[in-house]
């Protein structure tokens, strides 16, 4: 049987699914960006910048967990480790912001590599567990290393000119750059999630045992995409460090593994919107229930089993189930 026909017949294809694609996804996608074009008149602009890097980071998160049904607990690896690379390329090396942030998505490409070829060798809480263990160990060497900066990370990372013309030290620049970026990362997600690999990808979730059945080597698909969740990733760290111009401990450390579950969860899992919704929410209640301190987490935990118990598709995900559109 051909590669063709396999593909065929594990799972709906390209044409079928295009088909039954609605009309919803690009008009939210177009009201998202007329939002984002508009938002800095009446927001924050670098709350913005901020809640748009942990929203691709929780897109990236989505298309493992959501898509192929792969849980980690150690993505936090590859959003921090870009994070030190982009910072010290950029402040010791004096690479431009492009060459900079390129240089931390490459780190967490091939991070993920070695990371994801270990993983997928288990599933389950195996997988879970051993991609929390390699992540430990990462933070471990973060916190020894000279060059990540110990418990003061790496501070003052200068933004540099985009292209050598653009200077990002200008806050309307920065802002359209991380929209830009924003913008490609989720593009290249949604793009993913609706080729023949993304459809293969979903079959895997649904059942992996026929998939095998069909001919298709399973293992390859989910290290790749373990690698493209792990890269995009990377992607949304280096964006972080140039936009805030720090890269510490707290971003490779596991909270921040568990934070962006929360983020996809509250959002909704397997849904294209989802993970956005739900890092703008996350990052909304950091920022303006700072003055309540650790007590913060203890809103975040009430939030998540609301969204357990009674949200179970998640914000987005019921808004969408409600209306019987995609979302």
């Amino acid at each position: 049987m051909s590669m063709e026909q396999r593909i065929e017949a594990a799972a709906p294809t390209a044409s079928a699914a295009h088909s039954s694609r609605s009309w919803s996804e690009p008009l939210v996608f177009v009201i998202m960006v007329a939002l984002l074009v508009i938002a800095p008149k009446a927001i924050y602009p670098m709350f913005i910048m901020q809640a748009l890097c942990f929203a691709l980071f929780a897109c990236a998160f989505n298309l493992l967990i959501g898509y192929v049904g792969l849980l980690s607990f150690g993505h936090a690896l590859y959003f921090g480790w870009a994070s030190y690379l982009a910072a010290h390329s950029a402040k010791v090396w004096g690479f431009p912001p492009e060459l900079a942030i390129l240089t931390g998505t490459l780190t967490a490409c091939l991070l993920g590599i070695i990371s994801g070829s270990l993983a997928i060798r288990r599933q389950g809480i195996y997988f879970a567990m051993i991609t929390l263990a390699l992540a430990q160990m990462m933070f471990f060497f973060a916190l020894q290393l000279k060059f990540t900066g110990g418990e003061d990370g790496i501070q003052a990372v200068p933004r540099g000119k985009l292209f050598g013309s653009i200077d990002l030290s200008d806050q309307t620049n920065m802002y359209f750059t991380t929209v830009g970026i924003f913008l490609f990362g989720f593009l290249l997600i949604y793009r993913i999630i609706h080729s023949p690999f993304g459809e293969v990808l979903k079959g895997i979730r649904e059942n992996e045992a026929r998939a095998i059945s069909l001919g298709y080597k399973t293992d390859r698909y989910k290290l790749m995409a373990f690698v493209l969740s792990a890269t995009l990733a990377g992607l949304a760290g280096s964006t972080k460090a140039i936009v805030l111009q720090i890269a510490s401990l707290t971003d490779v450390d596991w909270p921040m593994s568990g934070e962006v579950v929360l983020m996809a969860l509250v959002g909704g899992l397997g849904t294209v919107f989802g993970p956005v919704a739900g890092a703008f929410i996350v990052v909304a209640m950091q920022n303006y229930l700072a003055q309540v301190g650790q007590w913060v987490t203890v809103i975040q935990g009430v939030i998540f089993v609301v969204c357990v118990l009674a949200f179970r598709r998640g914000v987005i995900g019921e808004i969408a189930h409600h209306l019987r559109i995609k979302l």
